[in-house]
């Protein structure tokens, strides 16, 4: 009988495991209508995948020294094979990662997702990572515009009064950007991407504890469909054509998104006549540049994040689509529109007409969040309390 026990106990919990991981995928039960704008996620996945899988092959032959850097990037695409391939493909594939978590975030917001707040705190938090991870790679290949663009982010630091220039030179490790700062910067670069893949783990764990989320907002746990193969067969449409795109870029057109700058070694004595990030940070870079004060720039950039934490306390009401609330969609669609002049903004110089029109679409991108958002919601939640009384009233007589 004891044998037979300790036989069976094992047998259990394999087949408990089994059952747990079809709850989470095969078995998850999703709502029948999503459209192909909840495939970002499953979008995402890839995008991880081939950054961890290409960053891990390239850092076999980086060489974090800053009289070196440079030239192993051009030994890995020249005489590495396949080199050339990994390397466009881990550099265009920040952009891709980039751009469907944009999608992902702005479709949330258009749904009004963010009452799962657990899993929209997660988000932002891995958002927040992503930056920092890209940036920290953008300086690797050590050319004039990773060089410039690491002196000008980590110099805002020294913005923060009574310890800003403390923090600086932490971050350095010397008192200038040199061979310290790269090894610290590389190793930070290796080592983010386990923590953001641990997050995002947490991240699809919390989205099974709360309630998917469809186009209408509505919630049936009759009107559903499991993950396989409805779901997976619909994800692997996008995921396909997501692969063609990323291949046709990395074969035809590899360095659209690399400034010509960048192609040129680093030279601390030679300043690049505008200095700018990837353009997928663009928008926080026009932002920054739309203060003329140091310190309120930095303020300015932090808010920009912290806006996307704080949108949680938005109270929402029993309607949780923009589908029937005009006033909601066109303030989501606006932002989307904020969002790219901003982008654009960033990449043109800091002169005017430019820093005026920086500053004014800044401050719609704050008014929105800050006002129009919660105005919203608290007039529809006036206008849904007159309609339930003056029905009741009606009722009543």
């Amino acid at each position: 009988m004891k044998s037979t026990s300790y036989r069976w106990i094992p047998e259990r919990k394999k087949y408990f495991l089994l059952n747990t991981i079809s709850k989470i995928f095969p078995d998850l039960p999703l709502p029948s209508n999503i459209s192909y704008h909840w495939n970002f996620g499953s979008l995402l996945g890839l995008c991880l995948i081939i950054q961890l899988i290409t960053g891990i092959l390239l850092a076999m032959h980086y060489c974090p020294e800053i009289n070196n850097s440079f030239n192993t990037i051009a030994h890995t695409i020249r005489n590495v094979s396949w080199g050339h391939i990994t390397r466009n493909l881990h550099a265009n594939g920040a952009s891709i990662f980039f751009l469907c978590v944009y999608l992902h975030i702005s479709r949330n917001i258009y749904h009004n997702t963010w009452k799962n707040k657990t899993t929209w705190t997660l988000g932002i938090t891995i958002y927040l990572l992503m930056i920092i991870t890209a940036f920290m790679g953008y300086v690797l290949p050590w050319g004039q515009m990773s060089f410039w663009a690491a002196t000008v982010i980590t110099n805002l630091f020294s913005a923060i009064p009574y310890i800003g220039n403390t923090i600086v030179l932490w971050i350095w490790g010397s008192f200038s950007i040199s061979n310290a700062t790269l090894n610290r910067f590389y190793s930070l670069h290796y080592l983010l991407p386990f923590i953001l893949t641990t997050l995002i783990g947490m991240h699809i764990l919390a989205l099974q504890e709360e309630n998917h989320s469809n186009p209408t907002g509505t919630q049936s746990e009759v009107d559903s469909l499991p993950f396989h193969q409805y779901y997976t067969t619909k994800d692997s449409q996008t995921i396909i054509l997501t692969t063609i795109i990323i291949a046709m870029i990395i074969t035809h057109i590899p360095n659209i998104f690399t400034d010509p700058e960048n192609f040129i070694k680093a030279n601390p004595l030679i300043t690049p006549t505008h200095i700018q990030p990837e353009w997928y940070l663009l928008f926080a870079y026009a932002i920054l540049r739309s203060i003329p004060n140091k310190l309120g720039g930095v303020l300015a950039l932090t808010s920009s994040i912290a806006v996307l934490y704080l949108i949680i306390l938005i109270k929402q009401q029993n309607i949780k689509t923009n589908n029937n609330r005009p006033n909601f969609k066109l303030t989501t669609w606006t932002l989307g529109i904020v969002f790219i002049i901003l982008t654009w903004a960033g990449s043109v110089p800091a002169e005017e007409p430019y820093t005026n029109l920086s500053l004014g679409i800044t401050a719609w991108y704050f008014t929105t969040f800050i006002i129009l958002l919660p105005t919203h919601t608290a007039k529809e939640k006036t206008n849904m309390y007159n309609y339930t009384h003056q029905k009741t009233s009606v009722l009543n007589v």
